[in-house]
């Protein structure tokens, strides 16, 4: 950890509490000092004690590290275009959140983490799309980048997006907040997805995500992904056409498509097509409108269809286990942090706070058994 003045720590202080909306004199009553207190210790005029910090950092729902490390440039720039009296959303707590336990992580050179697979993004040179052509040509180039053909279904769109150095995170944060946002890293960078959606629009937005995180845009949030089309933003429209590209490829869904319609009935074609690329029906529908396979009243049609339990059994549906469900964490974040329990570098219960309970003790390896003459290596 740095080491930081009294009036810099006050600052980070100051900033975490607005970020939680809370008042000086309400951190006094949870931390037992008076509101008085507060404002020297923000201030930088009071030193705090270490005792004091702790209790100030568990008041404030972060770690106490956390203050003392520089935060990731894209927080602080986001932070700063906002205004230093801007209260973030809880979407923007929880993607500075993520950004600090990665950079952690990542600080103990853990190569489970596999943040060295964003330098091949670095790389490419790739530019923001400026047309729709350019978009559905990115999402040909991710393809690629993620060493998947041309028109194969993604099973794994986060254990994906990680081969190029992009930690997916899910969280259901409710319904009347951001479908996700991404924040780049010193190395690599985090998505979170707001699991409180239906899986295909889940994987939409963490398409979308992907998108910002390939042009390098340094921290973004993304209120309603599937609303974007209508042209409010060109940009957030091409994202979304990179991401529908990238789900459903041109050239297999023109193909699967008329195969399937030929074969079914339009209902059927259309769960089937959605099933094998696992998107919802409004991305389906929006992707046959925008490649001429259907007409405005097909469009709709498809859009308003549903898959039932029926379509399940006599259509023969596979059924995959859903993704960014709930809370989940990328497979390569828990593979590092148990690495990091394995080698005895972290504690347990801070390897649990990391798993964000997606994992309990007993499902931690085992602590190493000790031969009897090992403590001489630690006696000099």
């Amino acid at each position: 950890m740095a080491s930081i003045d009294a009036r810099t720590l006050g600052e980070r202080i100051r900033d975490a509490r607005k970020r939680m909306g809370m008042s000086q004199e309400e951190l006094g009553q949870m931390v037992g000092i008076e509101r008085t207190a507060v404002n020297k210790i923000e201030g930088g005029v009071r030193r705090v004690t270490a005792l004091e910090l702790s209790d100030i950092a568990s008041a404030l729902g972060v770690r106490m590290f956390t203050f003392f490390e520089e935060p990731v440039p894209a927080l602080v720039s986001h932070r700063s275009s906002q205004g230093l009296d801007t209260v973030d959303s809880q979407i923007d707590t929880l993607l500075a959140n993520l950004a600090g336990e990665v950079e952690f992580i990542d600080a103990l050179g853990v190569q489970e983490l596999g943040l060295d697979a964003a330098d091949a993004v670095a790389q490419a040179g790739i530019r923001p799309p400026s047309t729709n052509p350019e978009a559905e040509a990115l999402a040909a180039r991710a393809r690629a980048l993620m060493e998947l053909s041309a028109d194969e279904p993604i099973c794994r769109l986060s254990d994906k997006v990680a081969a190029l150095g992009l930690l997916a995170f899910s969280r259901d944060i409710g319904e009347d907040t951001a479908d996700a946002g991404t924040i780049l890293l010193r190395r690599g960078g985090v998505s979170l997805v707001n699991s409180h959606m239906q899986v295909g629009r889940r994987r939409l937005a963490l398409a979308h995500e992907l998108g910002h995180y390939l042009i390098a845009d340094d921290y973004t949030v993304d209120w309603r992904v599937s609303a974007h089309s209508g042209g409010d933003d060109p940009m957030e429209s091409r994202l979304d056409r990179f991401a529908r590209a990238l789900l459903l490829p041109r050239a297999a869904v023109c193909r699967e498509w008329v195969k399937k319609v030929a074969q079914h009935k339009e209902r059927s074609a259309a769960i089937l097509l959605a099933s094998e690329y696992r998107v919802d029906m409004a991305t389906l529908a929006t992707r046959l409108r925008e490649l001429d396979l259907a007409d405005g009243e097909t469009s709709r049609s498809v859009r308003e269809f549903r898959t039932t339990r029926t379509d399940i059994i006599e259509l023969n549906l596979n059924v995959p286990i859903e993704e960014l469900e709930g809370t989940s964490i990328p497979r390569d974040f828990a593979r590092a942090v148990l690495r990091l329990v394995r080698d005895e570098r972290i504690s347990r219960d801070r390897a649990l706070e990391l798993l964000q309970g997606t994992f309990n003790e007993a499902d931690l390896p085992r602590h190493r058994v000790r031969r009897p003459d090992e403590i001489w290596r630690f006696v000099s």
